[in-house]
């Protein structure tokens, strides 16, 4: 067993950060580079998604290979001098956004990314406020610098008037905005000239950009950890994930400013200090990283203690025993075994059927950490296998994706499991899950739309069953989930205003 110390010393080298952005500002690109330029791969990737392509190692779904676009979060292990920086890239996408605050309830701090030609955009602005109810501190990283974008000082102007969030740069770009030369770093007065062809920057070029630096940071009083970490402050870094260009920057401000591990809050309000036994929570699912095993992978973030492989822990919600015989580290589809982990490392546990989102594992005195949160769904379809001889891969589909979330699986109990509802928050998920059921599982669906759009969640403390109104539809989970749906928001009214005794929840 390790000892309080031991603990501790191992979370202090610990840093657990998610990339948040608009879609197409980069952020797996930037994924890539920081990968490699901490050793963790040879040669990054990129995402054009053009056939010939070097594919990337988080977008190793062959949709997201063909689309060059993120549909599922993923995790990697980045060495960086003593800190170990555990990296989670989450879709883009707006319709999976249930998978990215689900990430976000397992860091401890965050990257915005910002396309330094659109500023902040709708996507990022949403993710923003999720970091802020959070009170995740924010890395702020303006990318695609290379090529003509905003004046630094509006993007700036932009973050601080938009979010409320006060930027201090920490590098400035040196040359015109149509065709920015370099970067100067005022953390060691580094000027670093550019990694392609532009015309070389004259001394006053690099002079006034460090002046400006200066100018700009001083004038917030420079950087202020005890604001940064109350989420009032953001340091601010220019680069271009493409060119691997300021990525160093962003890798020492991850080694340096990001926070390392703190106690959790469990579910009755009170802090797991990280030196604690062992605890971990499931933050997501993963049906088929290896098309060889077909088997589901629990990824977990540990809050509290040592783990070692072969360690007997406890699920919290059902009370049962589990022996980890076997972690592996989340890093694309490869397999490497984890021997131990520490506080605010993330591990993948394979073969994990009977593990949910939002599990609690503990070692110890039990301990339940909030549940993940999970919003009512907007658009519903019945789904149908086409081919009755696969029905064994139609239900094994069925209840692999949507334990993992790329929908939400239902059952009308008038209608039955030969007739799933498949409830989205978006167009795209439907896409991903009719191709993911077609490759991965052998399986044709087809969809019929269902007149509903908008539920809510009935909740168990009502001691009867949900009276039934017409248009209304009651669906049930495999978890034992009812929701009931609506074809609008005036409809739903009525019923709560029919029915004001009952207790109607907006997440599941």
């Amino acid at each position: 067993m390790s000892s309080p110390e031991d603990i501790r010393k191992n979370a202090r080298t610990r840093r657990t950060v998610a990339i948040i952005s608009h879609p197409d500002a980069g952020k797996t690109t930037l994924t890539e580079q920081l990968l490699q330029h901490t050793g963790s791969i040879n040669k990054a990737g990129s995402v054009h998604g053009k056939a010939g392509r070097k594919s990337t190692v988080t977008d190793w779904m062959a949709i997201e290979q063909e689309r060059g676009i993120s549909v599922a979060s993923s995790a990697d292990r980045l060495r960086a001098g003593d800190v170990i920086i555990n990296l989670l890239d989450t879709p883009g996408h707006g319709d999976f956004s249930e998978d990215t605050y689900r990430v976000l309830s397992a860091v401890d701090s965050a990257v915005m990314l910002l396309d330094a030609a659109k500023g902040i955009e709708p996507q990022t602005r949403r993710l923003f406020e999720v970091c802020r109810a959070r009170n995740l501190p924010i890395i702020t990283f303006i990318n695609k610098i290379d090529r003509p974008a905003i004046d630094p000082l509006g993007i700036l102007d932009q973050v601080e008037r938009e979010l409320d969030l006060v930027p201090v740069p920490l590098n400035w770009p040196a040359g015109d905005p149509a065709g920015i030369g370099g970067i100067v770093h005022d953390n060691d007065q580094l000027e670093e000239l550019a990694t392609w062809p532009l015309s070389a920057l004259e001394p006053e070029e690099w002079a006034a950009a460090h002046d400006t630096l200066e100018l700009v940071a001083g004038s917030v009083g420079g950087f202020d950890e005890e604001q940064f970490l109350a989420g009032n402050l953001t340091p601010v870094l220019f680069g271009s994930a493409a060119r691997a260009f300021g990525v160093d920057h962003l890798v020492r401000a991850l080694q340096e400013l990001a926070p390392s591990p703190a106690p959790r809050i469990d579910d009755k309000g009170d802090l797991r200090p990280v030196e604690d036994a062992f605890s971990a929570q499931v933050f997501k699912l993963q049906a088929n990283i290896d098309q060889r095993h077909r088997d589901v992978a629990a990824f977990m973030r540990v809050n509290s203690g040592g783990f070692t492989r072969g360690d007997k822990v406890t699920v919290t919600r059902t009370g049962r025993p589990l022996v980890v015989g076997r972690a592996v580290e989340p890093f694309g589809q490869e397999r490497d075994t984890v021997e131990e982990a520490w506080p605010g490392d993330v591990i993948v546990l394979p073969g994990s059927r009977d593990l949910r989102i939002g599990d609690t594992l503990h070692a110890g005195r039990s301990v339940q950490f909030p549940r993940i949160t999970t919003f009512a769904p907007s658009q519903f379809r019945e789904v149908s296998n086409r081919d009755i001889a696969r029905r064994k891969q139609f239900q094994q589909g069925l209840q692999q994706l949507g334990d993992e979330g790329v929908v939400q699986v239902y059952v009308d109990p008038k209608v039955g499991m030969q007739r799933p509802v498949c409830a989205a928050v978006g167009q795209l998920q439907y896409e991903v899950f009719e191709h993911r059921m077609r490759e991965e599982f052998g399986v044709q669906i087809g969809y019929s739309q269902l007149p509903l759009a908008v539920s809510v969640a009935y909740s168990k403390e009502n001691e009867v069953a949900p009276p039934r109104a017409g248009g209304m539809r009651i669906l049930e989970s495999t978890h034992g989930v009812v929701l009931l749906a609506f074809g609008s928001d005036w409809a739903l009214e009525n019923y709560r205003k029919d029915h004001p005794e009952l207790v109607l929840d907006d997440i599941l």
